[in-house]
């Protein structure tokens, strides 16, 4: 069996203890994920637990080598899937035997083999939650109701991973890229909406949809350091499962640190 970081982190006592001389459990499971780790190293699981990795191999595929597997399954469901009656639910276009929907302000289509047609670079953190929004979206409307990742129904498993890989990250480009959110507006239809929570920015993206993404982002002032928190609406896992809303959002700041890399601004999370 293969177990991913999630699955490892929920068999780990989750109270950072720091005796594995990993700063957390989950940071751990992600070690113990990529074979780096053995989950006997913590002190505290039980030995039925140790006995499941026994003779497990190590992980000798990438993430992205499994993502490209599992988009190749979702095209092979698209070949079983009436795409036309799939516009209205996804938001999209049914025209010229493709299904097109807006990812960003972007044309990205599917046809009825599952091939893919975008105007930005197709990759499997962009493609899988796309190809899964459009199999199993149930078309709900937005709420207009604005919640962190840990109050949707599955977030309580991914928050904190969520906020290590995406919110940490995105705060450092913040911080270190004055014009991310002009770039945010301009070259992906980001849309400056009244001031949340009392943040400096507040800005909306589409990333499909029927799931907009709030960020908001508070400037470093005084000896206070600077804050960036994501917000969904409510109702996001009636238009895309839990796993995917991470991917998709791990793919967009994998974007966000592209560009920002182009203007030559450092991406990488300072140690500690």
């Amino acid at each position: 069996m293969t177990y991913s970081t999630i699955d490892i982190f929920k068999l780990l006592p989750k109270t950072n203890c720091k005796e594995c001389r990993t700063q957390t459990c989950f940071a751990f499971a992600a070690l113990i994920f990529k074979g780096e780790r053995e989950i006997s190293e913590c002190p505290y699981v039980d030995k039925e637990v140790t006995d499941l990795f026994k003779g497990t191999p190590k992980r000798t595929d990438s993430i992205e080598s499994d993502r490209e597997k599992f988009m190749e399954s979702l095209k092979q469901r698209i070949t079983h899937t009436d795409l036309e009656s799939r516009a209205i639910p996804t938001g999209g276009i049914y025209a010229k035997n493709r299904l097109t929907i807006k990812i960003m302000g972007k044309d990205f289509s599917v046809d009825a083999t599952g091939k893919l047609f975008s105007d930005i670079h197709v990759n499997p953190w962009i493609a899988v939650p796309f190809l899964t929004y459009v199999l199993e979206t149930k078309g709900q409307a937005p709420t207009g109701t604005w919640v962190p990742l840990r109050e949707l129904e599955g977030g309580k498993d991914w928050y904190r991973l969520f906020g290590q890989t995406c919110e940490k990250p995105l705060k450092q480009l913040a911080d270190n890229y004055p014009a991310l959110f002009e770039d945010m507006i301009s070259l992906f239809n980001g849309k400056p909406v009244e001031n949340h929570y009392q943040s400096d920015i507040s800005l909306v993206l589409h990333p499909l949809p029927r799931l907009p993404m709030l960020i908001c982002y508070w400037k470093p002032e005084e000896e206070l350091s600077s804050e960036l928190n994501l917000f969904f609406d409510r109702n996001a896992e009636e238009n895309l499962n839990i796993e995917r809303i991470y991917t998709l959002a791990t793919g967009l700041i994998t974007m966000f640190k592209k560009i920002a890399l182009k203007h030559g601004i450092a991406t990488s999370c300072p140690a500690g």
